[in-house]
């Protein structure tokens, strides 16, 4: 090349970065002002997008302006740092370090899973379903995964019990296997406070779980609950049946999904008949396992049962109970709260 031609060279190049630099650094300051969304955005960013796929989406999503000035700050960045995959959720106000911070620190976003109090596995697997974020026969296969409380109950045949109720954060990508893993080890955490780490008997914890099962689903009021599991270890002490209404709903469920007739809303005289474990009404003595998964409440209530005379009780139409320390007493309570009801019902 000729000293001429490389004299025009030398002057033109910075003449064109120079107005290029004029063009685009305006251009790159306006790109990277904040995004203002009226609403929040949720983006999957699948694994493999890379930076280019990535820039793209979030440009698509409206959460930042410009995928090139996107990339031009992924690029300028060294070491450069791998951007994670998994769902994100961005709202509010987002500037594009903000986003680009979230994706390199791996802020994916969780969702809220509630269990209630007092619902049995297949109903948890209901809300599981409504969640989103598992099927109803996913959950309920992974529940069925005995292994994770062999130490307790070496005999289970599910998880029943030990799914503590609670409200938890899953990812989208989070199995039915994990929430499972999940609820059992915070069921681990709260009994280990509960009982102070104390070493129990073998199958003491399982007779405690099983109880306060008992006790969640007979009253939903935090103050008879000892009361409740002190009249049930009294019936246990004495070898009277339980006679636990929830125990009957509870084997009637079970035959419903072994193909007999289920639970049909309410108890009928042959669901007091039924010849299962479970029935408290035919046995003696405590189920062979939970009927329901219980809250910390009812595992108080059934690590410390309330001493007390009461053998009976019945439900009042207040949401509480009345007890009784013998049957005619109980059988009085029984009409009463029967005419209580008709009198309701009639206005």
């Amino acid at each position: 090349m000729s000293r001429k031609r490389r004299g025009i060279f030398s002057y033109f190049i910075p003449l064109i970065l120079a107005v290029a630099a004029a063009w685009a650094g305006p251009k790159f300051w306006r790109d990277s002002q904040p995004v203002h969304l009226n609403h929040p955005v949720t983006l999957e960013i699948e694994p493999g997008s890379g930076a280019r796929g990535i820039a793209l989406a979030l440009e698509q999503s409206g959460v930042v302006r410009s995928r090139w000035t996107f990339l031009a700050w992924h690029f300028s960045r060294w070491p450069r740092p791998k951007l994670k995959a998994g769902e994100y959720q961005f709202d509010g106000d987002v500037s594009l370090s903000g986003a680009y911070g979230k994706l390199e620190r791996g802020e994916v976003f969780y969702h809220e899973l509630t269990i209630p109090e007092g619902l049995n596995l297949f109903e948890i697997g209901d809300i599981v379903e409504k969640s989103g974020l598992a099927s109803r026969k996913d959950f309920v296969a992974a529940a069925h995964n005995a292994a994770l409380i062999s130490d307790i109950a070496p005999h289970a045949a599910n998880l029943e019990g030990f799914l503590f109720p609670d409200t938890y954060r899953f990812t989208r990508h989070a199995t039915a296997a994990a929430m499972v893993q999940a609820m059992v080890a915070r069921f681990r955490q709260v009994v280990a406070a509960l009982t102070k780490n104390e070493k129990l008997p073998p199958g003491r914890e399982l007779e405690v779980v099983t109880l306060a099962s008992l006790v969640e689903k007979e009253t939903g009021k935090s103050s008879e609950r000892p009361l409740v599991a002190g009249v049930f270890q009294k019936r246990l002490t004495m070898g009277m049946p339980l006679q636990c209404d929830p125990t009957v709903v509870y084997a009637a469920i079970l035959a419903g999904y072994q193909g007999e007739h289920g639970y049909r809303g309410r108890i009928y005289a042959s669901d007091l008949k039924r010849v299962s474990p479970y029935n408290t009404y035919v046995n003696r003595g405590l189920p062979p396992g939970p009927v329901a998964n219980p809250g910390l409440a009812a595992l108080e209530a059934a690590y410390r049962p309330a001493a007390t005379d009461f053998l009976y009780f019945v439900a009042d139409t207040d949401g509480g109970h009345v007890f009784s320390r013998t049957l005619a007493e109980h059988e009085r309570q029984v009409q009463a709260y029967r005419r209580k009801v008709a009198q309701h019902a009639h206005g």
